[in-house]
């Protein structure tokens, strides 16, 4: 083998092994960096939260509750009113922590008005705009006394579904009664996706403590208390009161 080959040979070993140290090299620092970039959402988890700031007057009002105390429902109704920091109409509010997931059940509050449905009991205003056509409801009272005057409309009404029976307790002596009923809000009980948690408006501070304690108690109802972890109650703008849950 002549002098020349040997150096070539000697020079491509040299080169090849220069190239396998430089790939190793760059092996390494992608290794290096994929690790720093995994690492990298780790230190920003790290980053502590900062709490969220109070006005003086929300922590005026929760220094009127006991955090550590469970009240009953009579107590934690009156503590959530005083404590609503609302300008406007507020509204109560109760969380349920509960053991069940998903649709829990439908509730019809008995003291909470929907503005999905306009009732109306006949008078002669609304005789008058029905006689031109103009329906401005949608469920229509009646009284045995009142109902000859709507039955040259029942052409009108009937196809309509509007005209007061007493099967649905749109044709009653009580009319007032049936009003309260039929305005009362159906509503589907459901809690988050993935967590049994309920959030529901119970009233408005605005409303007596009765009516307000009457729809938490059909609420508990309808949960069952033995399935309820943890009821809570606050308004649209306040502090939290924890409720003793009776079984």
């Amino acid at each position: 083998m002549s002098k020349t080959t040997q150096e070539n040979k000697a020079k491509k070993a040299k080169q090849t092994k220069v190239e396998e140290i430089i790939k190793t090299d760059e092996s390494q620092k992608a290794v290096e960096e994929t690790i720093e970039t995994s690492e990298a959402p780790q230190e920003i988890s790290t980053v502590q939260k900062v709490a969220k700031k109070r006005s003086k007057k929300y922590l005026a009002a929760k220094a009127k509750i006991d955090v550590t105390k469970y009240y009953s429902l009579k107590e934690a109704v009156k503590l959530v009113k005083e404590t609503s920091l609302s300008k406007f109409e507020g509204k109560i509010e109760a969380h349920i922590t509960g053991l069940d997931t998903g649709n829990i059940g439908e509730i019809t509050f008995p003291h909470l008005e929907t503005a999905s449905k306009k009732v109306v009991i006949l008078n002669d205003t609304i005789l008058a705009d029905l006689k031109e056509g103009k329906i401005n409801f949608d469920i229509l009272i009646a009284t045995p006394a009142t109902m000859p005057k709507l039955l040259p409309l029942a052409k009108i009404l009937g196809p309509k579904g509007l005209m007061p029976n007493p099967k649905n307790g749109t044709l009653t002596d009580k009319p007032e009664e049936s009003l309260k009923k039929l305005s009362v809000a159906k509503t589907i009980l459901k809690t988050e996706k993935k967590a049994p948690i309920i959030h529901i408006v119970v009233g408005k501070t605005s409303q007596p403590d009765s009516d307000i304690i009457d729809n938490i108690n059909e609420l508990i109802k309808v949960v069952k208390a033995n399935k309820i972890k943890k009821l809570a109650l606050c308004a649209t703008i306040g502090p939290c009161v924890k409720v003793i849950i009776n079984a």
